[in-house]
């Protein structure tokens, strides 16, 4: 499948997204939407996919904030409209059964920051920059990023960097708890890989079990106990139970399927 703003690539079971819009900073807008929401629908449907990376186009954003030519002139209808559909897309990315690694290898702003905190996990090249800087603008952040920043580096810090619009650098971001590591340009990619390979020898519906119990934390109105109750019974339905118990009573490697 053709995209206008991405370019894709499946490779040994790893589907590498790159947002392509350098020239703009890879900003996001309702055509680069349009393409995200596509691609992951194939992500959910292909069983090829084992895991996800997305990154930026360029040497200098991974994405650099939302195309804000194109909603400046928005009324308060249009304006929820825009948030609704970023809350759909970036819930998909959240609550997709396979990991899905944020490969930041430059400026993440706005939008961009939202969409690396959508991901699972978080990689970041030593020259990555994070910032909401919404409020410059006269808005706040829309497509989630007021919740998921509070959930990985706490209410105190969200506050300042949500307030301030301050930008901060890997390093700070690493001892945030927003990155998971930081790494060269060069092996920013090989990093992510790594990951993902690892977790491609566990179990994949496991996985998908770890992804459900650990979003039920955060949703309103769920208890995540109660949930992880019946994701733990779900397992014991699953092929890959079957293996990996009686792989590790062979004392050999498991072979998920």
């Amino acid at each position: 499948m053709k995209f206008e703003n991405l370019l894709t690539q499946l490779d040994n079971g790893i589907f590498t997204i790159t947002v392509n819009n350098p020239q703009r900073l890879n900003a996001l807008n309702r055509a680069t939407f349009v393409d995200i929401k596509a691609a992951f629908e194939i992500v959910y449907a292909d069983k090829n996919i084992r895991g996800v990376i997305i990154t930026g186009a360029g040497e200098k954003a991974f994405v650099a904030g939302a195309d804000i030519t194109e909603f400046s002139a928005f009324s308060k209808a249009e304006g929820l409209q825009l948030a609704k559909n970023g809350h759909v897309i970036f819930n998909m990315i959240e609550n997709c059964p396979k990991p899905v690694i944020a490969a930041v290898n430059g400026f993440a702003l706005g939008g961009g920051c939202e969409f690396a905190m959508a991901c699972h996990l978080r990689v970041a090249s030593d020259n990555a920059k994070f910032g909401q800087p919404e409020v410059n603008l006269g808005i706040i952040p829309g497509y989630g990023g007021t919740q998921r920043l509070i959930q990985l580096i706490g209410k105190g810090k969200a506050f300042e960097l949500l307030m301030t619009a301050d930008m901060i650098g890997a390093q700070e971001a690493l001892q945030l708890g927003l990155v998971n590591y930081v790494t060269t340009r060069e092996e920013l990619l090989p990093k992510c890989k790594e990951i993902l390979e690892k977790i491609k020898t566990k179990s994949p519906s496991a996985i998908r079990h770890v992804v459900n119990c650990v979003n039920a934390h955060f949703k309103e109105g769920v208890d995540g106990f109660v949930t992880e109750v019946n994701e733990f019974a779900a397992c014991f339905d699953s092929p890959d139970f079957k293996e990996g118990t009686t792989a590790f009573i062979e004392k050999r490697k498991a072979n998920f399927v």
